[in-house]
């Protein structure tokens, strides 16, 4: 477990890029670059933290948490001591626990921070990261009805929320 560097970019665009071509899980349809998973993921303007977890067969999964976007242009906006979060298994590691190894990491990270509450913004047709989010103490706080993917399609995103303060 260790903070995600630049140079785990190619790791981390296949694990997610995977996920990615199965589809139905995520909200990104498009895949990752070295430079796209960087400036998103690794490195982007509001980062708290972005944790990785390897074992002897690689990348496991990683998690990213960043203050919400104070100039989100879309519905949802979030308020400017919240903060958002981005969890993602390796599709033949899901189910192991990654993501609670994971969990503590962002919270501390996200504690040290000052952040109030954290947010997970989820397609409300991936059940998994809805059991996994409610698992960790998130509860429903809002749901965004038919926000269209990249390619237009229409998808209900559930929204569940951890306070810290």
């Amino acid at each position: 477990m260790r903070a995600a560097a630049p140079g785990d970019a190619d790791a981390m665009c296949s694990l997610l890029n995977r996920i990615i071509a199965i589809g139905g899980s995520t909200a990104h349809l498009q895949g990752f670059d070295r430079d796209r998973m960087i400036g998103h993921y690794i490195c982007p303007p509001l980062k708290i933290a972005c944790t990785l977890v390897e074992d002897g067969k690689g990348l496991a999964g990683f998690q990213a948490l960043e203050w919400c976007d104070p100039d989100w242009p879309g519905p949802g906006k979030l308020p400017p001591d919240w903060a958002v979060i981005a969890s993602f298994v390796a599709v033949d590691r899901q189910g192991q626990g990654i993501g609670g190894m994971l969990w503590p990491h962002t919270l501390a990270a996200a504690r040290v921070a000052g952040v109030r509450a954290i947010d997970a913004t989820i397609r409300a047709d991936n059940r998994a990261g809805l059991r996994y989010y409610s698992s960790l103490g998130f509860v429903d706080h809002d749901r965004l009805a038919a926000i269209p993917l990249s390619d237009g399609t229409p998808v209900d995103r559930a929204r569940k929320s951890y306070r810290l303060a």
